[in-house]
């Protein structure tokens, strides 16, 4: 069996259109023995590409579910054992401390220092090997799934003059046509280290209606896609996994950053990017799931109730501050809806230095969209909302009353006092804070959340946060 086989496997099952295409065969052996996995034959009712008069291709329908839920809730295990993962001391292992810097063990092979994780020479196997592998590389499908969707849909939707108008040329277009054919190549290789149960794609619900709010909502979906990975991409069984996924997301990486600047933003405005835990990427994420084919793989993580920020600074604008305070330049009330574009005030046609928002390779903010200081108004949602595919995912919540804000950015999770001023609304100001010297920590796209305690959390352990997160949103700091 060659060395090579695994990725050549994934080459060879790559579907070529914009929605997955039907295998001709289906694998007869998946299980623990499999060193490669391949693609089982998905629906294909409704989910084949309609091709449009400008040459894209896109899904046959988007829109919201309409049916009755045949199932309610996140996947389940036989039992749960605890309530929470407790806080536990350091491992009383990780002592290894090196004053001397050189090699202070002797090498395996020559130039190889001791130590590492799969270095000893076992035959790599590039499958999941537990629970979280499984459940973690079936979140990073459902995403890669809806990327795949996303990107292909603009293309079809809307016009070449919408395009031009937008400062989105034909090179443009050609280089998001090119990313969307990166997420046939991404579905196929996390297809294959999950099996036969790998999740298919679903039919999508999205907010936009112009160009400007379509480039903006794949900047935020390609956000949390990339810090959902992150978050969980260390903590994975199989480091085998973890290295080709790895490869994927720093695509991803690239796509987060181009999609800024189309959208007139600052492409790089953080010193180190955010690791999100897959409950906080699969809230974002599953409000624009419409409807999955019968009988796919549902996922164990939670889904948190939406967080809204009323005045979160409006893209679009040239001058931010004059967004309006009551959440109506967003287009809509889900956690991850793009700024509204057709407004009085816009920046897109603006050829000014400091003020405009074309596509451009940098963009500089006179005036930024967001400051240490500012007050930042809140709406959230109670628990026990459906959400979804199929609408068969209920919100819900173990936190008590909210009384902190988190602010998850870089290295670092800030926190700044809550004023509640009814049941559901309450303001902030956004607290100053520096990862290293002058660098602040917020900015960018960024998590935001109401929690009830202020606890001490890591990059490494930020998912202790979660039992006490009363609602997540997203923010736009920069």
């Amino acid at each position: 069996m060659s060395n090579s086989f695994v990725l050549a496997a994934a080459l060879l099952l790559a579907p070529a259109l914009g929605a997955p295409a039907p295998q001709v065969t289906v694998p007869a052996s998946f299980g623990p023995d499999s060193q490669v996995s391949a693609s089982v034959q998905p629906s294909t009712t409704g989910y084949r590409p309609e091709y449009l008069e400008n040459g894209y291709s896109s899904a046959t329908y988007h829109g919201p579910y309409t049916g009755t839920p045949t199932t309610l809730g996140a996947a389940d295990g036989p039992t749960t054992l605890a309530a929470s993962i407790p806080a536990l001391p350091p491992n009383p292992t990780a002592t290894y401390y090196n004053t001397e810097g050189v090699p202070l063990n002797p090498l395996p092979a020559p130039y190889t220092p001791a130590g590492g994780l799969g270095t000893n020479g076992t035959l790599p196997r590039y499958m999941v090997e537990s629970d979280f592998d499984f459940e973690s590389i079936a979140l990073g499908l459902y995403q890669e799934w809806i990327e795949l969707d996303l990107f292909h849909d603009g293309l079809a939707r809307f016009s070449d003059a919408d395009f031009d108008a937008a400062g989105l040329g034909p090179e443009a277009r050609s280089l998001i046509q090119f990313m969307a054919d990166q997420e046939t190549g991404h579905s196929t290789l996390l297809t294959n280290m999950l099996g036969e149960r790998a999740p298919q794609q679903c039919v999508y619900d999205y907010p936009y209606t112009t160009v400007r709010e379509w480039v903006d909502f794949m900047q935020r979906v390609t956000r949390f896609g990339e810090s959902g990975v992150w978050g969980f991409i260390n903590h994975l069984d199989s480091r085998e996994v973890g290295q080709l996924l790895a490869q994927s997301i720093a695509t991803e990486a690239r796509q987060q950053q181009i999609f800024r600047q189309m959208s007139g933003l600052t492409p790089m405005n953080v010193w180190f990017e955010n690791g999100w835990p897959q409950s906080w990427s699969w809230t974002h994420l599953a409000p624009y799931i419409s409807y999955c084919p019968e009988n796919t793989t549902r996922l164990a993580w939670q889904n948190f109730p939406t967080l809204r920020i009323l005045n979160n600074a409006n893209i679009n604008r040239y001058s931010p501050n004059d967004t309006a305070q009551d959440g109506s330049e967003t287009v809509g009330p889900r956690i991850a809806d793009p700024s509204r574009s057709n407004i009085t005030g816009s920046c897109e046609n603006l050829n000014v230095t400091g003020y405009g928002c074309g596509p451009a390779i940098a963009r500089n903010k006179s005036e930024p969209l967001s400051f240490p200081g500012k007050k930042i108004l809140f709406q959230w949602d109670a628990p026990g909302q459906p959400v979804g595919p199929n609408q068969s995912y209920v919100t819900s919540t173990t936190a008590g009353a909210p009384k902190f804000v988190g602010w998850s950015q870089q290295l670092n999770l800030t926190y700044s006092p809550l004023t509640v001023t009814s049941n559901d609304t309450g303001y902030t100001y956004q607290p100053e804070g520096f990862v290293y010297g002058n660098e602040g920590i917020i900015n960018g796209t960024m998590a935001v959340m109401l929690t009830d305690v202020d606890l001490f959390v890591t990059p490494f352990n930020v998912s202790l946060l979660n039992p006490h997160i009363v609602a997540l949103g997203l923010y736009q700091a920069g």
